[in-house]
């Protein structure tokens, strides 16, 4: 166990949300637990109890088996209607893969995620930029730094109209695009059609994100690369001074 940084909340506690179908959820609370090295408890998608979180993460998976289409059910579940309310009150919400196209069904995201333009499921490392810094996720990156993670998915086409994306930049509020290892920004480097190769986006608020590419399962230097982790504490660094 780490010594706290100077200034972090003695309080402070994550919250891993779990859904029928979530297979994340694991993977995100031992990043918290072993390498984060804060409070993190996992909150049943049945109970509007948040239980005194701090930030919120809703992993990957297929929540309700990804019925009607990915995140239509999980969006009305009781624990959603609590993080709703946690989120507009200003509180950290991380979505990642399945967990970013709940945050958009949900309305707490712009736009949406569409079945990949190949039409098939894609599982690879893959590489994105660092497109904002101004969000208490990516504080701690540079500009145009290029991370290195996994994808796993069969929606994760992001789509929004004109208005949505013209209002996502005019905010800095696209997180990250998919990218080459050298950051530039090709059709070939997109793996799923994503619109301007977003692979990840801001609420207004910024202390929403939603992103397809998983920063849980980058953690750790054995799983290929360890680039993930710098968000999560970018997330409890971020805490640490409220």
């Amino acid at each position: 166990m780490r010594t706290p940084t100077a200034g972090i909340l003695d309080s402070m506690k994550f919250g891993v949300l779990v859904f029928p179908g979530s297979n994340c959820d694991h993977d995100t609370y031992n990043v918290i637990e072993n390498l984060v090295h804060e409070p993190v408890t996992f909150l049943w998608h049945a109970s509007e109890d948040l239980e005194g979180c701090d930030a919120i993460l809703v992993p990957g998976g297929f929540a309700y088996g990804d019925y009607l289409r990915t995140g239509a059910i999980a969006k009305f579940a009781p624990v959603m209607q609590a993080v709703k309310k946690f989120a507009n009150k200003g509180g950290l919400v991380l979505g990642i893969c399945n967990g970013f196209q709940i945050l958009c069904e949900a309305g707490l995201l712009p736009g949406a995620l569409m079945r990949n333009a190949s039409q098939h499921y894609i599982c690879k490392q893959i590489h994105l930029r660092t497109e904002s810094t101004a969000s208490p996720f990516t504080h701690g990156l540079g500009q145009g730094q290029v991370l290195k993670m996994p994808i796993g998915h069969m929606d994760g086409n992001y789509f929004c109209d004109e208005a949505t994306l013209a209002t996502l930049k005019s905010q800095d509020r696209i997180a990250f695009r998919y990218a080459t290892k050298t950051g530039e920004i090709t059709s070939a480097a997109n793996p799923n059609g994503s619109l301007e190769s977003i692979a990840g986006i801001l609420s207004e608020g910024k202390n929403v994100l939603g992103m397809m590419p998983h920063p849980d399962r980058s953690s750790e230097s054995l799983l290929g690369s360890a680039d993930g982790l710098m968000l999560f504490e970018g997330m409890a660094k971020s805490l640490a001074t409220v």
